[in-house]
């Protein structure tokens, strides 16, 4: 059973929505046979490799309200983040382009380490203050997961996985994907934002047994547990 998740980097809610949907696998009873995708999404596709102002500011301005009512939010986005065990520094957060962070996404996919880079960039990002638009900071956490140094420094220097990341957002588009996180099971049940693991859960249940039964086009001598 494939699922899909788009979020990007530099989203807090797609983080949160990451422990919770690990929380919601890990109590399915079908959760080996669960083959989840990290998916691209750019809430920001026009942002600088570093943008001068602080993040407070950046929401504020984006959104068009107070400093004050942005720091509310990083405050409740925070405490949400807490409960989940993860620590959000928002007082350290550096904005940025997120689109050579998902190239190198698409490239830990290719080396079955795609869970653990995500992982290692929202961590840098929202927790340590790294600047996740820096060609060398990207390098170094994507050679800490364990990718080859030499396809990762390929990557950073030419345009490779480009189109797949345009690809995902399309894909996005085409769905109706305006906001992350997102689930998508089997293209069939999907779930917008960080819900709840039961919410989640639920969902991996229903498509579960929404998939269609395998056809029995003719039957022979068999063997089975009692015998044969």
């Amino acid at each position: 059973m494939n699922v899909e998740i788009w979020s990007d980097i530099a989203c807090p809610w797609c983080y949160v929505g990451k422990r919770r949907f690990e929380a919601a696998l890990a109590g399915f009873d079908h959760r080996d046979e669960v083959i989840p995708t990290w998916r691209s999404f750019e809430l920001d596709p026009g942002a600088p490799r570093e943008r001068e102002q602080d993040n407070a500011t950046h929401l504020a301005e984006k959104y068009g309200m107070s400093r004050q009512k942005a720091e509310a939010m990083h405050r409740t986005m925070t405490e949400a983040a807490a409960s989940e065990g993860l620590d959000f520094r928002f007082d350290l957060v550096r904005g940025g382009n997120t689109f050579g962070a998902h190239r190198l996404l698409h490239l830990a996919a290719v080396h079955r380490l795609q869970d653990a880079m995500k992982e290692r960039l929202m961590r840098a990002y929202l927790t340590e203050g790294e600047l996740i638009g820096d060609t060398q900071v990207l390098q170094r956490l994507a050679v800490e997961v364990g990718l080859p140094d030499d396809e990762v420094r390929e990557v950073m220097l030419t345009e490779r996985y480009a189109e797949e990341v345009r690809e995902d957002e399309r894909t996005a588009t085409t769905l109706g994907i305006s906001a992350v996180p997102f689930f998508v099971v089997d293209r069939t049940v999907a779930a917008a934002g960080a819900q709840p693991p039961e919410l989640l859960r639920e969902m991996l249940q229903r498509a579960w047994e929404a998939r269609p039964a395998i056809p029995v086009v003719a039957t022979g001598a068999t063997c089975g547990p009692d015998g044969c």
